[in-house]
């Protein structure tokens, strides 16, 4: 069966070349006008995994990344994914290269490229020869945006993919605390979508930072204490389902929580001396698990 999908992927590279003579622009246009061609040569070039992607690299490859290049978004995606297949199978493709052209389309003002961009270039940072050099220049360029991001499909798309960046990233991520904190501050305080997808991933975010840099997070006990409490408060006076709600308290006094055993029990200390009779029931019982824990 896989000598049989080799077989095809070779037809198909043979008969993109014969249509084409192999020039760069040619086989962009030939994609464009026989829009068949595009999908076929993406089904088969998936179906083809480790070892036999390899012998085909030299002939997937210029397609691939001419397809993600196209000013249209379906024939990026389309591209990106196949570039994410090549990615995933193939140790010794051309990491530099596919670096940069795929760190230039997060320059996109559209929340669908990057969506399949961002995953696709973390697996690749993640293979190349100084991951926490290329880590660093994804997040800088990722916070930046989500900082000056008010389209709500695109601060959701941002904010799912900073988890996946942080867990890549590890204990390195103590080199971005301070703009982290400040990006996730602001999108607590900032009501999204009725989904509250962008807050629940940020949620996340500050989750994972927490666990993985609990050492350097004492010193914003305060900021991120202040900021939950005020999103604990905002969140039991709006009008969401019950199981959203429910979902987004939990998980903000999760952080709490964490914040707390980050500081040595100091959070508790200071939980334990508001003043109860200004904040809703729900809110109170928030405030009861952190200060009921043990450490």
């Amino acid at each position: 069966m896989i000598k049989l999908k080799s077989v095809l992927l070779k037809i198909c590279c043979s008969s993109l070349h014969d249509i084409t003579g192999a020039h760069d622009s040619m086989v962009l246009n030939a994609l464009k006008l026989v829009l068949s061609l595009k999908h076929v040569f993406s089904w088969m070039l998936v179906q083809v995994e480790r070892p036999c992607l390899t012998e085909y690299l030299e002939k997937v490859f210029p397609p691939s990344l001419l397809i993600s290049d196209d000013y249209r978004t379906e024939n990026k995606v389309l591209g990106v994914h196949c570039l994410h297949h090549i990615v995933l199978i193939v140790v010794c493709q051309p990491s530099q290269v596919l670096y940069h052209a795929l760190f230039s389309h997060l320059h996109t003002s559209e929340a669908v490229p990057i969506q399949v961009v961002l995953p696709c270039l973390l697996d690749l940072v993640s293979v190349l020869e100084k991951p926490p050099v290329h880590f660093d220049n994804v997040l800088r360029h990722i916070l930046t945006h989500m900082e000056m991001e008010h389209k709500l499909d695109l601060r959701c798309v941002y904010a799912k993919n900073l988890v996946l960046i942080i867990e890549r990233m590890g204990i390195v991520i103590i080199h971005h605390l301070k703009r982290l904190e400040r990006v996730i501050v602001g999108y607590l305080e900032v009501s999204d979508a009725p989904e509250k997808e962008a807050r629940l991933s940020i949620l996340d975010a500050l989750q994972k930072t927490l666990q993985i840099a609990w050492p350097r997070m004492e010193r914003r006990m305060g900021s991120l204490a202040q900021s939950l409490l005020r999103f604990l408060v905002d969140i039991s006076s709006e009008s969401l389902p019950i199981q959203l709600k429910e979902q987004l308290m939990t998980q903000a006094s999760h952080c709490l929580l964490l914040l707390d055993h980050c500081s040595k029990g100091k959070l508790q200390v200071r939980m334990t001396i508001l003043d109860s009779s200004r904040v809703s029931e729900p809110v109170l019982k928030c405030i009861q698990k952190v200060t009921a824990a043990s450490l």
